[in-house]
């Protein structure tokens, strides 16, 4: 018989920490490329990509504090 797998309600389902250190590198990486072909200068590439990173990825983090988890059943309709 197969059985049911319930999800607790305490548990948050988030993206995590891994997701939001690939999308900061990510952007990091694209400014950094984009930044070194307008200037040709290696070092002025890399503050604007470390720039980015940290940007991005307190952004993020913001964001993902501010959602609130939704505790009803979503099988049970909201309103009676």
């Amino acid at each position: 018989m197969a059985t049911k797998q319930t999800k607790n309600p305490s548990q948050k389902s988030k993206i995590g920490v891994p997701s939001y250190l690939l999308l900061s590198f990510i952007s990091a990486a694209l400014v950094g490329v984009l930044v070194y072909g307008g200037v040709r200068r290696i070092e002025e590439a890399l503050l604007w990509a470390g720039g980015t990173f940290i940007i991005v990825l307190v952004g993020i983090a913001t964001l993902a504090l501010m959602i609130k988890e939704d505790p009803s059943d979503p099988n049970q309709p909201r309103l009676k």
